[in-house]
């Protein structure tokens, strides 16, 4: 039933299941802002990031079959998948420097320059 799941660039099913599974972590992070479910608010964040990681993924194998089999699609889709991986990058610095006097050290940068 699941041989040829990670042959992304034959099988659509990987990335398929990957949306689904991100969908439903959405849903979790909705039902988790319930005021009845207060002891788990917790794992609100957990979720919706893992959400958001998961279509990601999901996008990005469905890509890879896209390049494959509908060029097309692919060169239409290619902008929305820089910009998702651009506002992931984003979200995981925000939660990570997120009250913290730190600032990335971009200086490295320059010197290739």
């Amino acid at each position: 039933m699941l041989e040829g799941i990670f042959d992304i660039k034959n099988d659509r099913r990987l990335s398929m299941y990957l949306y689904r599974v991100g969908f439903g972590m959405w849903l979790m992070y909705l039902v988790l802002g319930a005021p009845a479910l207060k002891a788990y608010h917790h794992y609100r964040q957990d979720c919706g990031l893992l959400s958001f990681v998961l279509m990601i993924f999901g996008f990005s194998a469905s890509m890879v079959y896209d390049y494959v089999h509908h060029h097309e699609q692919f060169e239409m889709k290619k902008k929305w998948l820089f910009i998702s991986y651009a506002i992931l990058a984003c979200i995981i610095y925000f939660l990570e420097f997120k009250g913290n006097a730190r600032i990335i050290d971009l200086n490295w940068l320059l010197t290739l320059l």
